[in-house]
């Protein structure tokens, strides 16, 4: 009986170890956006980027950098950033003052 039972124990540790042994195969997808970023002066942005700040929307954020944006598909955008006392805030606006996501 002795016998039996240490059998029976040896074939479930080597059934246990033979599942665990198997490779998993994963893959990997590795997805790169190129962006081009320029700095501009808050004082050179375009006037309808500094009409829709001045508007009462964004009254009394103050512009700390700003960059120009060009996407993969040339696509242009102006990333801000806005400081309100202690808030910061990031917005991305287009040439002519709209929000862009």
């Amino acid at each position: 009986m002795k016998k039996l039972i240490i059998s029976a124990m040896a074939l479930t540790l080597i059934a246990f170890n033979s599942v665990q042994s198997e490779p998993v195969l994963t893959t990997a997808t590795e997805i790169t956006s190129v962006q081009e970023k320029v700095a501009v002066k808050p004082e050179d942005l375009p006037e309808a980027i500094k009409t829709t700040l001045s508007g009462d929307t964004y009254a009394g954020w103050q512009v700390t950098s700003a960059f120009l944006v060009t996407k993969e598909d040339n696509s242009q955008f102006y990333e801000l950033s806005l400081k309100k006392g202690e808030e910061t805030s990031t917005l991305n606006l287009d040439k002519d003052g709209k929000k862009v996501e």
